[in-house]
């Protein structure tokens, strides 16, 4: 491997894998290809599919500590190719820009990992091991990537000491945000039963929006928490609501309502669901509650990962990373089950889900240098 791997090479492989047409669950040969360059190194490939997933344990070492570099293959659906102003799997350079699905979400974090390593293993000795844990399975339900991965890792006593996703954790420019946590999610599909009738005489119905409106509207002025020095207030959003048959002139039998909460560390799942059933009991008659849970909350609130990754990111940038829990889920969500210290770096996440997704085509080499050199405050021997 030479000694000068810079940013051309971490574009080309970035092209590569944005050519791969890995629409979740479909991994497309992503993983083969890093896999290939991993092996070169000296990593172990482990492959642990499940269900039409694909997954990657790789693993270079043997001794303590372990810094696992985490990520994802898919991508989200493209929407609609004529909003596009390129085909958005013919990765396309524009203007110091690199446009294609999965440039930003995070094909680029991939990428940047593996020159970092590539590079890291051409100049110096390490101590401790490196691993890769790669999935195909993290924009959609998250049931067989990740999740299963690190079961399989608790079934051996495997428990890595770090671990960094390269997810695009920044917000307007590389560096300016890193991830230390994130909120737990937990969601409720509700279905509240009523008896439908003429809206003339609703003294022969029972009208389920009339018991299902006080209900969400306690819900929503509820105070949950109020948040900790790392977390904000746990908030409760109502996102659908449905009912009605359509007639003017008809009390409905049910009535629908999707709810989710992102909640702190001061509140977990069963408390939150012992607080939502007292409210619903109260006004609610004969209901269904369908609850959803995509993760606790996680927290690595200081230490040599935060530490390590904070000075690489301002040797790089100069700028002091604001240390946030804020935005939506991650993988990390699982890996921090098994103690594991997590931490999130990478790309300006402006663009992502977004029609032309792309990325500053000179932060490839500057993102790839902040793994390599929290690599290196972890690892050097």
């Amino acid at each position: 491997m030479p000694d000068d791997v810079r940013a051309p090479d971490t574009l080309a492989l970035l092209q590569d894998l944005i050519s791969r047409r890995s629409l979740t669950p479909e991994d497309a040969g992503c993983c083969a290809l890093i896999g290939k360059r991993l092996s070169a190194l000296g990593f172990r490939l482990e492959w642990l599919p499940k269900n039409g997933v694909t997954n990657l344990w790789a693993v270079r070492g043997e001794s303590a500590p372990c810094v696992v570099l985490a990520g994802h293959t898919d991508v989200v659906p493209t929407g609609p190719l004529t909003q596009w102003s390129s085909d958005p799997f013919e990765p396309s350079l524009r203007d110091g820009f690199l446009y294609g699905r999965g440039a930003a979400d995070m094909k680029s974090g991939l990428a940047c990992m593996v020159t970092a390593v590539e590079r890291l293993l051409s100049r110096t000795e390490l101590q401790g091991s490196i691993a890769f844990l790669i999935t195909s399975d993290e924009e959609g339900p998250c049931r067989d990537g990740t999740r299963h991965v690190v079961e399989v890792l608790r079934e051996r006593g495997i428990a890595p000491e770090y671990a960094i996703v390269g997810e695009a954790s920044s917000m307007e420019v590389l560096g300016d945000r890193i991830m230390i946590g994130r909120r737990g999610s937990l969601g409720c599909n509700l279905r509240v039963h009523g008896k439908q009738g003429h809206v003339a005489y609703p003294q022969r119905a029972d009208n389920p929006i009339h018991r299902l409106t006080p209900a969400l509207n306690e819900l929503i002025a509820m105070c949950w928490d109020r948040g900790n020095a790392h977390f904000p207030p746990t908030s409760f959003q109502v996102s659908n609501l449905k009912a009605g048959t359509g007639a003017h002139n008809v009390i409905p039998g049910e009535a629908e309502a999707v709810f989710n909460l992102r909640y702190s560390t001061e509140l977990d799942a069963e408390r939150i669901k012992a607080r939502v059933h007292a409210v619903l009991d109260r006004h609610i008659e004969r209901y269904d509650a369908d609850w959803w849970h995509t993760g606790e909350p996680f927290l690595t609130p200081g230490g040599p990962l935060v530490e390590a990754a904070s000075a690489a990111a301002q040797e790089e940038t100069g700028l002091h990373a604001e240390r946030s829990t804020g935005g939506g889920t991650s993988d990390g969500r699982f890996i921090a089950t098994l103690g594991t210290q997590v931490v999130e770096i990478g790309p300006v996440n402006r663009s992502i889900h977004q029609i032309d997704e792309h990325i500053r085509v000179e932060d490839l080499e500057r993102l790839s240098r902040i793994y390599e050199h929290t690599l290196e405050r972890l690892l050097a021997a």
